[in-house]
């Protein structure tokens, strides 16, 4: 059974090696196991037994040809001045080898989540997949890690919001990623990361560099003060009110949007709000729960809908 979003922990953490200093460090990815990160591959299969060219000629049996990549997942650790530590980067391909300025996607994780646990089950290969078949442009996906504060400045010096748009541009440009400023495109969040992803999108707004698209999957858009209080998150309701994207429907309303969210879910009542007061362009309910069980169904839907959104080079 997968964890929610608001039950992922730190327990998670991968036994820490060597101290490193705060310099670039960097692991490939060619496999799921210790990560959190589910469905990578970065290694050419065959379709069958190595058995040998010659022999597979003598049989009549045509050569076994390559199996398309699965995706490719790059995590890199990286030192963000404006949340004074080291956090993950992760990056989700849907080739080892993309094109220089990939647009990409933001991807922010729920409360006591991480970079590395924020991808729903299944989204690197279906993201190689559909870009394999031309059914959406390429495009890929980043991962910070933002902390349990919902991607604001909560506790001074740790900014997660201006590492988000301060930083990660920095940090995708020198990559090839991103336009040539290194800004993604759009932005996509589960639970506390949707209230984010919605956050991130009025503060580019405001700088005059609106995101294309908002993917929003059971958005953690609570309805009253005394829950959400509960959280540690803002230091008022004043405060909480000025950031809560249901105070302030219209800040994205021009900004293409997509909402997944399971009937069952205890965000349900914020999520069906949203959808009433800005008619989004996907409003998608469902029976389900919170969390991955419910968010890998929607997986292909989500990527679909941000395909048809990645700006024309």
């Amino acid at each position: 059974m997968h964890p929610t979003e608001e039950d992922r922990s730190a327990a998670d953490e991968p036994r820490r090696g060597r101290r490193f200093s705060r310099g670039r460090r960097s692991l490939l990815i060619g496999g799921a196991v210790g990560l959190g990160i589910a469905g990578v591959a970065s290694a050419t299969a065959t379709a069958t037994p190595p058995i040998g060219e010659a022999v597979q000629l003598a049989l009549g049996v045509a050569p076994a040809q390559p199996v398309p990549q699965a995706g490719f997942t790059r995590v890199e650790r990286i030192w963000s001045r404006f949340r004074r530590r080291e956090v993950d980067l992760v990056t989700l391909l849907p080739d080892p080898a993309p094109p220089r300025n990939l647009p990409v996607s933001l991807l922010l994780h729920g409360l006591h989540g991480r970079a590395r646990t924020a991808p729903p089950t299944g989204t690197v290969p279906e993201l190689a997949a559909q870009v394999a078949d031309d059914a959406v442009p390429a495009f890929g996906f980043v991962a910070v890690d933002g902390g349990d504060d919902y991607w604001h400045e909560n506790h001074a010096g740790d900014d997660p919001m201006a590492m988000l748009l301060e930083e990660v541009p920095q940090w995708l440009r020198k990559r090839g990623l991103g336009d040539a400023a290194g800004l993604p495109f759009a932005c996509t969040g589960m639970s506390m990361g949707g209230f984010g992803a919605l956050l991130y999108a009025r503060r580019r707004a405001v700088r005059r560099q609106p995101v294309d698209a908002l993917a929003l999957l059971a958005p953690a858009l609570i309805t009253s003060w005394s829950e959400m209080s509960k959280r540690g998150a803002f230091h008022s309701s004043s405060d909480w009110a000025s950031m809560d994207p249901l105070r302030h429907p219209r800040a994205t309303q021009a900004v293409a949007t997509g909402v997944w969210c399971g009937t069952e879910d205890q965000f349900i009542a914020g999520a069906r709000r949203f959808i009433a007061e800005t008619r989004p362009e996907v409003a998608y309910t469902a029976p389900g729960k919170h969390g991955d069980s419910f968010n890998r169904t929607v997986v292909a839907d989500v990527i679909g809908f941000l395909g048809r959104h990645v700006p024309t080079r």
